[in-house]
């Protein structure tokens, strides 16, 4: 039997990644400020849901010490955990950045990742499988997104470190899926120009079609990650796979 945990599950890819979890009969723990009421009502006895700020460090640490993710996975000879739950902001060079903002989207960003992670790992499930949802932002630098390359950097660099140790039963992997079509994709659109110099090209993108649909990319996704490949790269893209 085979069991997923999955952030950011209510809206965007991580929406389109929960479908496709459930449709194919994993059973799946989504981790997210908001519930999503259309999956949960579709299946009942799949989706289990826990309504958490990842961005509150402290409340994900009371979470985790309260047991839930170990009897989630217990049972299982297959686990995965989907770290997608992220943010773009703040956007803009460094002098405009709010410190404040910038310490729950790290902790969002890098923070809750590496937390789950651990504690996923720490299981004593057979298998246990991690994929962060990285970017190519991650490996090269785009003017007024200084804090996203970052925190998609350090988890590249985490997937890669956690590789090296080799630990049994775990395998990992940082993912770039490409540019998809979501609210995130709507939300730096609205950005401020001046804030962010590459704000013309994302919005082309769009008007030219060039934006992934969400649940095309889930199911590209999620074959990689159950086949017998995932692992092998540390860190790669979706769209060279």
């Amino acid at each position: 039997m085979t069991k997923a945990v999955l952030t950011g599950h209510s809206r965007g890819l991580g929406a389109a990644l929960a479908a496709a979890l459930l449709a194919r009969g994993i059973a799946t723990l989504g981790l997210a400020r908001r519930d999503n009421a259309a999956l949960a009502a579709r299946y009942p006895q799949l989706l289990r849901e826990v309504v958490l700020d990842l961005s509150d460090s402290a409340a994900l640490r009371s979470w985790l010490d309260g047991g839930e993710l170990h009897t989630w996975l217990a049972g299982a000879a297959r686990v995965l955990l989907i770290n997608n739950a992220g943010v773009v902001g703040p956007v803009g060079a460094l002098d405009v950045q709010s410190p404040a903002q910038l310490a729950r989207a790290v902790a969002l960003n890098v923070s809750a990742p590496l937390m789950l992670a651990a504690a996923f790992a720490a299981s004593n499930t057979a298998e246990r499988r991690i994929v962060h949802i990285s970017s190519g932002a991650a490996r090269q630098p785009i003017a007024g997104w200084s804090f996203y390359c970052a925190s998609k950097a350090a988890l590249d660099q985490h997937a890669r470190t956690v590789a090296a140790d080799a630990t049994p039963g775990v395998r990992i992997c940082s993912l770039a899926p490409g540019v998809i079509d979501t609210d995130m994709q709507a939300a730096v659109r609205a950005s401020d120009p001046a804030r962010f110099p590459q704000h013309a090209r994302f919005v082309a993108m769009h008007a030219e079609g060039a934006l992934l649909a969400p649940a095309a990319v889930a199911e590209r996704l999620l074959d990689y990650l159950l086949g017998d490949a995932f692992g092998a790269q540390a860190v790669a893209d979706l769209r060279d796979l």
